[in-house]
């Protein structure tokens, strides 16, 4: 039996045979954290929903589906080293060790992020970063990633650059942690590391079939499932950032506000930016803006106050919107702009929070104490910010060019799916299902279907594209380059 009681008041203790002495945990606390895992964890397939509507309907059902596979994953390797690598209480200042393999002796002590809650909870609030984190990155494979090396991909970037990363911010014994690095949801460990592990992949994938031609110049398939997607993000990371007061308590809320504040600056700030070009009001756009804002505001939110939240969504949402055009520049394929939405969100987002960081607002849950960022006079915490940042994003690009390098090269692990698997869509060559019961080809092989046979007018499609369509419809192309089923003939 584990060692816990009630006291008078209904609050859960803990007695330590070590020190022996009784450790008290309120279950306001407790409930709240537990809560907020919960919300963390819609999150999740709410990403798979946001990258499904960005892309073709061809590949709209392997992106939903790789955002469980990571929860699958993770969950997996959390309970096996995961948990151990990252939170251990004898970690080195890099990474963990094996203390909590399999989650031996992960009970009822005080937990590494609060002494507010115990171990086994503040385990599977973490769990969700965890798992989030590579479904973001993983969404760099989009139209032309394989889904079974994935696995392994999977476990082995939550291994060797997740892990080590959470355990320099995050466990008392990490070197950004020692250094003073601010970092209060994850700045570096989820959104740098995942942004700059998804341009690792894009460029290892190399550019889509029709890259820098019309043929992919398409509009989203299913705007509704972006902004699905982002209502799902936007509801979860209130968990994401308030729970990570790891307390029901002022800071918590004061993390709800501005994280609310920021998205909502952030949405609207890139849709008015996209407004100068189209004159038209862009649901794409606010939802891209918002998703941004809520990454800026990731590192700061429980450090800063609400005014700072205006400016991070302002910066957010016109820096990261403007960095969608450095794939051009730079000439690799990042499908969902993942590097320029997380990795540049959440540099902004660092460097916003050495400038405005006040000890007074860490203060709102009555215990922790800072020096704060400028507006403290605390000057040397922009070299924190810009170290820690740097870091992160450059362990990340080289760890994961090295996992993909090394999976090449076993057979079977490649993760570039065939040209033709491309063609027909990831959905069909690697799922065999599909996310609608009609999906088109046409675009991809430039022709029309026959209104009375089925075939097509020109040219016979080949028996691998022959794609279940009914021979009473007439596929046509319209002007935003999408698939739509015409009224029967």
């Amino acid at each position: 039996m584990v060692n816990v009681t009630y006291d008078g008041s209904g609050d859960l203790t803990w007695f330590d045979p070590s020190t022996q002495e009784i450790v008290v945990y309120n279950l306001g606390d407790i409930a709240w954290t537990l809560a907020s895992t919960a919300l963390v964890w819609i999150m999740i397939p709410g990403l798979g929903f946001f990258y499904s509507g960005l892309l073709r309907r061809k590949n709209a059902l392997s992106m939903i589906f790789t955002s469980m596979m990571a929860i699958g994953v993770v969950s997996f390797q959390w309970f096996f080293w995961g948990y151990s690598l990252a939170f251990s209480d004898t970690a080195s200042k890099f990474i963990g060790d094996l203390q909590y393999f399999g989650l031996k002796g992960v009970l009822a002590q005080p937990s590494q992020g609060s002494t507010r809650i115990p171990a086994l909870v503040f385990c599977v609030y973490q769990l969700m970063f965890a798992a989030i984190t590579p479904a973001i990155a993983i969404g760099a494979i989009a139209e032309r990633g394989r889904l079974g090396p994935l696995l392994v991909f999977i476990f082995a970037w939550s291994t060797l650059v997740y892990d080590p990363i959470a355990c320099w911010t995050w466990n008392p014994q990490g070197w950004s942690f020692i250094m003073g690095g601010l970092d209060f949801a994850g700045g570096t460990p989820v959104h740098i590391s995942s942004g700059t592990a998804a341009l690792a992949i894009s460029i290892y994938l190399g550019k889509r079939r029709g890259y820098g031609t019309a043929r992919l110049a398409y509009k989203p398939h299913n705007t509704t499932y972006v902004v699905l997607g982002t209502v799902l993000l936007w509801f979860g990371w209130f968990g994401f950032n308030g729970g990570s007061a790891l307390s029901a308590n002022l800071r918590a809320a004061q993390a709800c506000i501005v994280t609310n504040l920021a998205a909502s600056v952030g949405g609207l700030t890139w849709m008015f930016w996209d407004y100068r070009l189209e004159r038209k009001w862009s649901a794409v756009g606010f939802c891209s803006g918002a998703i941004a804002g809520l990454v800026a505001i990731t590192p700061g939110s429980g450090f800063v106050g609400s005014p700072a939240a205006v400016l991070f969504g302002v910066l957010a949402g016109t820096l990261c919107n403007f960095a969608t055009q450095l794939k051009f520049v730079c000439g690799y394929d990042d499908t969902l702009d993942i590097f320029a939405s997380h990795a540049i969100g959440g540099i902004t987002g660092n460097i916003l929070t050495a400038f405005f960081a006040q000890s007074s607002v860490a203060g709102f849950d009555g215990t922790t104490q800072i020096v704060g960022g400028w507006l403290d006079h605390h000057w040397v915490q922009l070299g924190y910010q810009v170290a820690d940042s740097v870091a992160g994003l450059s362990y990340s690009f080289v760890m994961t060019t090295l996992i993909l390098w090394i999976m090449h090269y076993i057979p079977g692990l490649r993760l570039r799916a065939p040209e033709q698997a491309e063609i027909l869509g990831i959905d069909d060559a690697e799922m065999g299902e599909f996310a609608y019961d009609y999906v088109g080809l046409e675009q991809e092989i430039g022709h029309t279907l026959d209104a009375c046979d089925g075939s097509p007018s020109g040219a016979r499609e080949p028996e691998h594209l022959n794609h279940r369509e009914s021979a009473a419809t007439t596929v046509t192309v319209t002007g935003d380059n999408q698939e739509k089923p015409a009224g029967p003939s």
